[in-house]
């Protein structure tokens, strides 16, 4: 059975989870770390944007001064995402490995499959929704994306053990503030959560463990829980310093 790593890395701000994330594709891509299955928390609140996004568009700049909340833009596609309560996850491994389709929409459903079983284990029932979406009854837990670099995956994504729509849209733009408190609706109607799901709150290392467990269920593997390494922890003070925390990263578009 092969063997995989787990890091269990805690919170951490924006700039720094970004730049772990990319420093174990770097430190992959060179052989230098094993296929990683990363689990996270962000401290402070954040919102992550997409590589393609625009900040000043989709994120209201002046409300996360005043609230202590960080931004940054990920390497990842997709859209805004307002983190706070929950899991975040991230996966690293080779694009050439058996375990990952090399086509991208069937390797999103795979790697979401370890999702699905890993919420199945705290009795959780859901279903992948291409293109990078977790359903249960139809309301999204959990968004993906995926970067290929190196020759080498990326896929990271968010697990919901509560939600606050509220605060998300003072922090997030809508299209059309005329229908704002429409949309707000719109969007309470479509997610969802642990917490709203099963009545209470799960730890993150209940959840962590359900996860895992759904990761080797999955792939047929064993997670070994680890640290970075020394190049790792390198790789990522300079992808911080140099990229995450720079306005021109982060207002590039």
């Amino acid at each position: 059975m092969e063997k995989w790593r787990l890091l269990k890395t805690g919170y951490a701000n924006a700039y720094r989870n970004m730049a772990i994330d990319e420093a174990i594709l770097y430190a992959h891509s060179k052989e230098l770390a094993p296929p990683t299955v990363r689990f996270y928390q962000w401290n402070p609140s954040a919102i992550s944007i997409g590589y393609f996004q625009s900040l000043e568009r989709e994120v209201d700049i002046d409300e996360c001064h005043r609230r202590g909340i960080d931004y940054v833009r990920r390497i990842t596609g997709g859209g805004a995402v307002y983190h706070d309560k929950e899991l975040t996850y991230s996966i690293v491994i080779s694009e050439n490995h058996p375990e990952i389709p090399s086509n991208i929409l069937e390797s999103y459903h795979r790697i979401c499959g370890a999702i699905i079983k890993g919420l199945y284990n705290i009795g959780i029932n859901s279903r992948y929704s291409p293109i990078n979406d977790i359903l249960v009854d139809g309301r999204k837990i959990s968004g993906n994306a995926q970067t290929r670099k190196y020759k080498t995956v990326l896929q990271h994504g968010t697990i919901l053990i509560d939600v606050d729509v509220d605060t998300m849209f003072t922090l997030l733009k809508v299209p059309d503030e005329k229908i704002k408190d429409k949309f707000i609706a719109n969007v309470k109607d479509r997610v969802t959560s642990i917490r709203k799901i099963r009545g209470e709150e799960i730890s993150f290392d209940k959840l962590a463990d359900a996860l895992k467990k759904g990761f080797e269920e999955e792939f047929n593997i064993k997670l070994v829980e680890g640290k970075l390494t020394e190049e790792e922890e390198e790789f990522a003070e300079e992808f911080e310093k140099n990229r995450f925390s720079k306005k021109e990263w982060n207002y590039r578009r």
